[in-house]
């Protein structure tokens, strides 16, 4: 499989976006007021995430990207408009002046997490219908289409998505949440990692337990294809035709924040390109080794997978 192709394929990504904003400073004392430490910031840095991170994994990887979300008429919003024109995405972001763009703030001091702040309000209904009727006109222009769910209330319309998503021969690739997949039924393949898998089916005992239940799930939802991430584990795809495991990566930082948004972003690109199963989850599991190693929400280039490769 050439890497110089994947400037061929063309995605759609729907779905949850969100603003990444860390602020870094310096602990010297605890606060007077309570046992807290205070934190004296020094710089702060945003990053696009959620969906947004999705599509700038696509967009590094030199494929061709739509994104479609909505976000509240706030700075935050605005700021997430700016940061994704500039990684050369095609954005459309809806505006709903009734809510605030979902936020995570990160306090970091000495070089790790103190504190984590959500700001997110579910979009209404007017605007998650016209983002309905867009991704339809869209669907034309895309080889395949991600649908991240965050479980901000994007992807209310998630079930219609796939099925005309389906219905025009598109490839549908879902970033899974919650407990209840039966929303995600009909799509070509699903990707949630240990934890949201052992929310669904519950623990297993030993992998062949996990394939009997993958394999279950998989049937159930007429899936071509479920892709279950496990961190250190690698990555194991079951399919109609059995399952296939890649070993994990080992590299020196392992920060899987953001990994998940890589390995669905890699193997989209790779599927749109005609890749067959195997070469895509090979790639993708590649594409995860060298995100893994980086700190934060990252994306991997087409010359760094491609160095990775060799």
């Amino acid at each position: 499989m050439h890497l110089a192709d994947l400037s061929a394929a063309r995605l759609l990504i729907v779905g949850d976006v969100m603003l990444d904003r860390y602020w870094f400073g310096e602990v010297a004392r605890i606060s007077p007021e309570a046992p807290v430490p205070v934190v004296k910031v020094g710089r702060s840095e945003e990053r696009p995430g959620g969906a947004a991170n999705v599509a700038r994994n696509v967009a590094a990887l030199g494929a061709r990207v739509a994104l479609l979300s909505v976000v509240g008429e706030d700075e935050a919003g605005r700021s997430l408009q700016r940061l994704l024109t500039a990684s050369g995405i095609d954005v459309s972001l809806h505006l709903d002046p009734a809510i605030s763009t979902t936020v995570k703030l990160r306090v970091i001091g000495r070089q790790q997490q103190l504190l984590r702040i959500d700001f997110e309000t579910a979009p209404s209904h007017e605007v998650l219908r016209a983002k309905l009727v867009e991704f339809e006109s869209r669907l034309l222009d895309c080889d395949a289409v991600i649908l991240s769910d965050y479980g901000k209330g994007g992807l209310t319309h998630i079930g219609e998505m796939i099925r005309l998503a389906r219905a025009a021969g598109k490839k549908v690739l879902v970033d899974p949440k919650g407990d209840d997949f039966s929303k995600y039924a009909g799509a070509t393949i699903v990707t949630p990692n240990r934890a949201e898998l052992r929310e669904v089916v519950g623990r297993w005992k030993d992998d062949e337990d996990l394939a009997r239940k993958a394999e279950v799930l998989r049937r159930g939802l007429a899936l071509e294809a479920l892709l279950v991430t496990r961190s250190e584990e690698g990555m194991s795809l079951f399919h109609a035709a059995g399952a296939l495991h890649e070993k994990a990566v080992a590299r020196e930082v392992f920060d899987v924040s953001g990994a998940g948004d890589t390995v669905i972003a890699t193997l989209a690109v790779m599927l749109a390109c005609g890749a067959s199963w195997q070469d895509a989850v090979h790639v993708a599991n590649i594409a995860a080794g060298v995100v893994v190693g980086k700190l934060g929400t990252a994306v991997v280039s087409r010359e760094e997978l491609a160095a990775a490769m060799k």
